[in-house]
């Protein structure tokens, strides 16, 4: 292949570089690409022929960080990578969905994208580089690709959109979107905003489409420089007479059966018993005993085309619903007992059991990847056990699938949930799918933003999700709301957004056709946005905002400021006095010094009466003990006149010997120990930080006589 060195600045400020024909050259096409001081290494390899009988295209796309190219070690005891990251296994989805609709039908040779990010300047994330470097080296290469795509990162500042943003501009940014097309449309979208509406989305998309239309024509100028001849490709020759014959046995069983408005299991049952019944058939001729798999295939184009020919002339789906009609939602909250907050969310043959766990800063979960350090204080985790879908599986870790589905839930509800610095709690949401036919992960934000009001955690809107899908005819589009497994499986769009009555505050799009238009996009929103209200207002019957009390199994806790001189006496040498605290008061205590120099301290207790003990007793510590106050000391002297207290580590007042009970106490040790746990009050705090305590203004006066 040969060398080429190219630049091009596909939008304001932002140029992107490229290098290939110099590094490793024995792959099929390899793309080194450069943004600022990142570097991403793309190389697609792709075998010469199918394994026999390969009825999918097995493409495998992997984007992996090393901590190398940004000049750390990879923390933990093993000094090298492992297992890939979350971050890095949604680059690797985003990807593998961009570039799988653009490979030819029938195309079914294991195929593998590799992008590695040798150099990182901790500013230009390596995603849409990855993307842009794989489309690059495929279209290049000598590999069967009906590309060139390129993805874009959208945010906006200030009301103006900006292309790939910096890490730090993200930071400013009320979106956070990626979006992949070719010259000629969209094909992939996903992303995270704060509740705008569908006509400032589109103008994002918008936007985002004129830089992709640069980088595709960019990569047109690099094949015409550099690339080499395409491998002849063929798709292999369909066997017409069986196709026929499948068509002639089954094409009117299956269009009665796509008619009737069947749920899911008898729907499948249905067509399972039909297609058995055709495959026993046919293969009891002679010569047609082996052919089994593709009477099978054959069956199933006839159910996708007369799925879509329904819903295209007759604007009526598999259930009987309209395009528009989403289906039946019931939904329950505090289902389970112990959890911080709880719901059941179901619609149709889908359904959700969510549960909140609120905790402490130290529940955060600590993020330490290439591009991004930081204390994850929210997260939401996504389940999919085999019998959600009637079927028996292996119950393994999450796979890329959980990952991308939690994700997206997660980026839904992040948008509306209230700072640290007001709630002061780490949350975590666990999604369990229960059932599935339909967009679990929309299910999850349904369910998950009642769970979070269920458990009191303050969000100023709900959220809910929906997902849409679409039929391209020779003629006519129709645009599907609330879709079911079938629906998207031979549909050609599957298109997600979540939101609250006034935004959108997440999207995923995936395009299984080119050419979709913004007009029809437009519409789709727009379909959508009604959906989400209509959801919105189901959900508001079971519950419509956020309980006044949270659990009582949450736990409880207390803030405080005090100087950052006192820092240091509250920790102790070695951390011994905050140890002594915790142990003595059954509390978790940690500080941090914020920038102003001040110590912020977190108390977190299963009750207010240790968080409170623990909080007068570090005021006391740090100098800011109240006259008045109760504290529970420890006797650490005896003396004639009375006892010296210690209220918390290296404080300690005199309790006189009148102060120790109403009556006439004629021996300090008649009435104390050393050792001894005694409530005492705060008299005075005299002059020189004397301390003067009382332990009889506690006790109750005798009755007279």
């Amino acid at each position: 292949m040969k060398e080429n060195f190219k630049s091009i600045e596909f939008a304001p400020g932002k140029t992107l570089s490229v290098e290939t024909g110099r590094l490793a050259k024995l792959a099929d096409g390899a793309m080194m690409v450069r943004m600022g001081d990142t570097m991403v290494l793309c190389t697609v390899v792709s075998a010469r022929s199918a394994k026999p009988g390969q009825d999918f295209f097995p493409l495998v796309v992997d984007l992996r960080e090393s901590f190398t190219a940004g000049g750390k070690f990879p923390g933990g005891f093993l000094k090298r990578e492992g297992r890939p990251s979350d971050n890095e296994t949604l680059a690797s989805r985003l990807i593998d969905r961009s570039l799988r609709p653009l490979f030819p039908s029938g195309y079914y040779n294991d195929t593998q994208v590799i992008c590695q990010v040798f150099s990182s300047d901790g500013q230009n994330e390596a995603d849409v580089l990855g993307a842009f470097g794989a489309s690059a080296a495929l279209h290049v290469s000598d590999i069967p690709y009906d590309g060139p795509m390129a993805q874009v990162k959208v945010g906006r500042i200030d009301g103006s959109f900006v292309i790939n943003p910096t890490i730090d501009e993200l930071k400013q940014s009320d979106m956070d979107m990626i979006v992949a097309g070719t010259k000629s449309s969209v094909i992939m979208i996903e992303g995270e905003m704060n509740q705008i509406s569908e006509a400032e989305m589109l103008d994002a998309i918008k936007t985002a489409h004129t830089s992709i239309v640069k980088l595709c024509e960019f990569q047109e100028e690099l094949r015409a420089e550099c690339g080499v001849e395409k491998r002849a490709f063929e798709p292999v020759q369909e066997n017409e007479t069986l196709q026929e014959k499948v068509e002639n046995r089954a094409a009117e069983a299956v269009r009665e059966i796509v008619a009737m408005g069947l749920g899911k299991e008898d729907y499948n049952g249905k067509l399972r018993e039909l297609r058995e019944e055709v495959i026993k058939e046919i293969t009891g001729e002679e010569g047609l005993e082996e052919s089994a798999s593709d009477v099978a295939k054959f069956f199933g184009k006839i159910e996708k085309r007369e799925l879509r020919q329904m819903i295209l002339k007759n604007k009526r789906r598999i259930d009987g619903r309209s395009p528009e009609d989403i289906r039946s939602i019931w939904s329950q909250v505090g289902y389970l007992p112990r959890v911080h907050g709880s719901s059941i969310f179901t619609r149709g043959e889908t359904q959700a059991l969510v549960s909140i766990t609120l905790g402490t800063k130290r529940d955060a979960q600590s993020v330490d990847t290439l591009f991004h350090e930081e204390d994850k204080l929210f997260m939401l985790h996504y389940n999919f056990p085999p019998f959600s879908v009637g079927e028996a599986g292996f119950m393994r870790g999450p796979g890329r699938r959980e990952i991308g589905h939690g994700h997206l839930a997660e980026r839904a509800l992040k948008m509306v949930l209230p700072d640290f610095e007001d709630f002061g709690y780490v949350i975590r949401v666990r999604s369990d799918i229960l059932e599935s036919n339909g967009s679990s992960s929309m299910a999850s934000v349904c369910g998950g933003s009642m769970a979070l009001m269920d458990a009191g955690v303050p969000l100023p809107k709900p959220v809910a999700g929906i997902a849409m899908g679409m039929i391209v005819g020779e003629d006519e589009t129709v645009v599907l709301s609330d879709i079911r497994g079938e629906e998207d499986f031979m549909g050609d769009m599957d298109f997600k957004t979540a939101g609250t009555a006034d935004g959108i505050t997440a999207t995923q799009m995936d395009m299984k056709v080119q050419g979709i238009s913004f007009e029809v996009l437009e519409k789709a929103l727009e379909q959508a946005r009604v959906g989400r209200l209509h959801i919105l207002e189901k959900m508001a019957e079971t519950i419509s905002a956020p309980r006044e009390k949270l659990s009582d199994y949450a736990p409880q806790f207390l803030r405080m400021t005090i100087d950052g001189d006192s820092i240091g006496a509250v920790i102790g040498p070695g951390g011994k006095v905050i140890q002594t605290l915790q142990k003595e008061t059954d509390t978790e205590i940690w500080i941090e010094e914020d920038e102003a120099g001040k110590g912020q301290i977190t108390i977190s207790a299963d009750s207010l009466d240790k968080a409170e003990n623990a909080k007068r007793r570090i005021q006391a510590i740090a100098g800011n003990l109240d006259e008045g106050a109760t504290y529970l000391g420890t006797v650490k002297a005896i003396k004639e006149y009375g006892a010296f207290v210690e209220l918390v580590p290296g404080k300690e007042g005199l309790l006189h010997i009148s102060e120790i009970n109403h009556s006439r106490v004629n021996k300090v040790e008649d009435e104390l120990a050393v050792g001894d746990k005694i409530e005492v009050k705060l008299l005075k705090v005299e002059h020189g930080g004397k301390l003067r305590l009382s332990r009889k203004a506690l006790l109750p006066k005798p009755e007279e006589e």
